[in-house]
């Protein structure tokens, strides 16, 4: 736990994000920007996993994979395009073997992770995602991107914050974000309003990520982002054309690539946080409140952080 706590809040803006970009030198290769691997989808939700490696690929990572179980590999390999795929030993069909698929991920080459979107619940999933994140004797993971079916696994865990040692980027919805905050012994009836009141969900995160030693994005409306030194920023953006499945698979994707790219956690969180805002603004103002679909959003990503480059000369392609 931090010694010390800041309690800053700041807005997100243009300038902000700017500053984040990551630098794009003129001789770089894929490997320069980052090795991304992705831990998503399943038989009823094989979407999630294209969308975060398609977002991923948008947002600047220069190598996507994408794990899953070996009796879906073949159904992902022929859908995505630009990623490639690595299968994880299962125990039975659609049921990962934690043990082996731990050995496998572990051997792969990656400089960041996606994990959860998508995944079929079950107690051996739960297995892998605690060995993940966890650590060895061998030293610290890779920073993670936790969403979905990794935060509902960690909820059923018993003090799971002290069992992770990998520096990761939560992602609840507010209602993963309760279901979280129960498993910690707080009671949900007394954390307010966190759809509406912006600062209870401001207060609320910037706790949670004290508590669990980890960034936290409170998605919503004016998504949060918290740190656990108590630093925090407010995205700007409110858009109800974001309200549609998939969206946040894109978000998980967009900051995986980020991670994956050199960016501290909660540098990634804000940028990606940004980046997805600029987005849902652009589809917007082109479709209205409503239509969007989250495959809509990728290809505004790269869009979205030409404009932020270009804000600052240092941030351009050419440093």
């Amino acid at each position: 736990m931090p010694t010390k706590t800041v309690h800053e809040t700041i807005l997100l803006d243009d300038a902000i994000a700017a500053a984040l970009v990551p630098a794009r030198p003129a001789r770089g290769h894929k490997g320069t920007f980052g090795k991304l691997l992705v831990i998503a989808g399943s038989v009823d939700y094989a979407g999630a996993a294209l969308l975060v490696c398609n977002a991923a690929g948008r947002a600047g990572a220069g190598l996507v994979t994408l794990a899953s179980v070996e009796s879906l590999q073949p159904l992902f390999a022929a859908k995505v395009v630009e990623a490639t795929t690595l299968s994880l030993p299962e125990d039975d069909v659609e049921e990962v073997d934690p043990e082996e698929a731990l050995a496998r991920i572990l051997d792969h080459d990656h400089d960041a992770l996606v994990v959860g979107p998508g995944l079929k619940p079950s107690l051996s999933m739960t297995d892998l995602i605690r060995g993940l994140l966890g650590g060895d004797e061998d030293g610290e993971p890779v920073p993670a991107v936790l969403d979905a079916e990794a935060l509902r696994s960690l909820a059923t865990v018993d003090g799971w914050a002290s069992e992770v040692a990998a520096r990761c980027v939560l992602t609840p919805h507010v209602g993963e974000f309760l279901r979280l905050r129960a498993a910690d012994g707080h009671d949900p009836e007394k954390m307010g309003n966190l759809v509406f009141d912006d600062a209870r969900r401001a207060t609320a995160a910037r706790e949670a990520a004290r508590e669990w030693g980890q960034v936290v994005v409170l998605k919503g409306a004016r998504t949060v982002i918290a740190e656990p030194g108590g630093r925090t920023a407010v995205s700007p953006f409110e858009n109800p054309a974001l309200a549609s499945g998939g969206t946040g698979d894109v978000l998980a994707g967009t900051i995986g690539a980020l991670l994956a790219q050199g960016l501290g956690t909660f540098e990634a969180a804000q940028l990606g946080v940004y980046l997805h805002g600029m987005a849902g603004e652009a589809v917007r103002a082109r479709l209205g409140d409503a239509g969007l679909l989250a495959s809509d959003l990728c290809p505004e990503l790269p869009l979205a952080r030409k404009r932020l480059a270009a804000l600052v000369p240092a941030a351009g392609s050419v440093r």
